[in-house]
């Protein structure tokens, strides 16, 4: 669709819009944010980080341009939507399992996921709300985006 002044307007811009995958961007955060940012992120009492293997070197992160981006969108969920800023947290900072966090909530693992993809979905569109390129942009794009395996639920409806 063409506007007036002959730039292009609609859906399909003149960039190609890649989809990036909110769940790696949020990973990499996740590993930038545990042992990279120094903000109190970390579950590890104060003495005790440097007994502990380093595991960081085994998971891919982000540089800290990125992890500031990504950063600002997490806290600005924590300012609207505090519950699900603490799925986040728990699950790609402290690395606890979408089951873990269902059982110590008591709650349903199926409503942890929806507010789970909720709380990935805010990211993902404050992210696209800055109109910003983060550096791991290019190495994380529609990488595994059709990959992703299915629940049983959805195995269910296939048979």
């Amino acid at each position: 669709m063409s506007s007036i002044n002959g730039t292009q307007t609609g859906s399909h811009s003149q960039q190609n819009q890649n989809m990036r995958d909110i769940q790696l961007v949020l990973a990499r955060w996740g590993v930038w944010a545990r042992y990279n940012s120094g903000l109190d992120y970390s579950s590890i009492a104060a003495g005790f980080k440097g007994l502990l293997p380093d595991t960081s070197k085994s998971k891919a992160s982000c540089c800290d341009d990125d992890g500031l981006v990504v950063d600002g969108c997490v806290a600005r969920l924590k300012q609207y939507r505090p519950d699900e800023y603490e799925l986040i947290i728990r699950h790609y900072v402290l690395n606890q399992s979408k089951r873990a966090i269902a059982r110590q909530q008591k709650r349903d693992e199926k409503l942890v996921r929806i507010n789970m993809q909720m709380a990935e979905g805010f990211v993902d569109g404050c992210l696209a709300m800055l109109n910003v390129k983060l550096t791991m942009d290019p190495l994380i794009e529609n990488l595994h985006i059709y990959e992703k395996t299915l629940t049983r639920s959805a195995k269910n409806v296939l048979v």
